[in-house]
């Protein structure tokens, strides 16, 4: 089993800028929808709560770029626990270029959320649920989960 969760992406047209490489804010929703899809998959009774008041705030996001990548370029986002506290989450996230030739790291990004519940106007702090903690410890970066 690998250590991260991975989703496949293939870069399309509306996805680049004039000069043809992919538009920077694509990276972070990509990282979006990689963690839509963790949960999804691997954590679904956490989304329940999402429902009813579990909120996942995101508090930081960042994205560091080493190479270009264009219109049909294949990519792997995978997602990996770099840290777990109480009540908040930061994960890495890996953009690889997958080609005939092998892999290339093209990118890496980052991203911390809260774990927050009550009203939108009275939001506190909550402790990351347990059936997320559960999904996540296969992805901890060098055991750094808590």
């Amino acid at each position: 089993m690998a250590d991260y969760y991975e989703i496949l992406h293939t870069v399309g047209f509306e996805e680049t800028n004039l000069v043809g490489n992919v538009y920077y804010v694509n990276y972070v929703r990509w990282q979006g929808r990689c963690r839509e899809m963790f949960l999804k998959e691997k954590a679904p009774a956490v989304l329940e709560e999402v429902r009813h008041d579990l909120k996942l705030f995101t508090l930081k996001v960042d994205c560091e770029f080493y190479a270009e990548i264009t219109a049909f370029d294949e990519l792997s986002i995978r997602l990996r626990l770099e840290e777990l506290t109480q009540t908040q989450i930061q994960f890495t996230f890996d953009y690889v270029h997958l080609t005939a030739d092998g892999e290339r790291l093209v990118a890496r990004g980052r991203q911390r959320i809260a774990c927050m519940r009550g009203p939108n106007t009275a939001t506190v702090p909550s402790r990351v649920p347990e059936q997320l903690r559960e999904a996540l410890a296969p992805y901890a970066v060098d055991g750094k989960g808590e």
